[in-house]
């Protein structure tokens, strides 16, 4: 293999950590979000499972976005409780963003709890860091799609 060959086989085949802020390429996923509460109430007997509310959606992946971020009309779709208003850093300067709990996150059959802040209806839903750390995903620049992080050997793992 020439030097050339080599740099790309390289290029093409590394994991970069994802730098907040920096272009990273596009990167969509499938996320499954359910109402939690949902989820524990069947658990326990007192609803089928049919009947809890989850929505799936294609979210861009976004290193720079703290939360999981879904279009309100997903939010009230799974009946998400309000939890309260949080100063939010975006394009056009500071803004007061809505922040939702109690969901149920699965992203590539790994899941989480996590908040959820809402977007306007015309926004698509974003993967943010927070949910991103504690499913243990890196985003694979290279090949455009989430890996399990490679200090851990790709499994799911949390550091204490």
């Amino acid at each position: 293999m020439t030097p050339t060959g080599r740099l790309q086989w390289r290029l093409m085949n590394t994991v970069i950590e994802p730098k907040p802020g920096v272009d990273v390429g596009r990167v969509v996923v499938t996320v499954i979000v359910e109402n939690h509460d949902d989820g524990l109430r069947s658990d326990r007997g007192e609803i089928p499972p049919e009947k809890i509310r989850r929505v799936t959606v294609g979210a861009l992946v976004d290193s720079g976005a703290t939360f999981l971020c879904l279009p309100q009309s997903m939010i009230d779709q799974l009946g998400l409780p309000f939890n309260r208003k949080r100063e939010t850093r975006g394009l056009t300067g500071n803004i007061i963003m809505r922040i939702f709990s109690g969901a149920r996150v699965d992203v590539q059959g790994r899941a989480c709890t996590a908040e959820v802040m809402a977007l306007a209806d015309d926004r698509q839903a974003l993967l943010g860091q927070i949910p991103l750390e504690s499913l243990d995903w890196w985003i694979d620049v290279a090949n455009h799609r989430l890996v399990g992080n490679p200090e851990h050997g790709g499994q799911w793992m949390a550091e204490v």
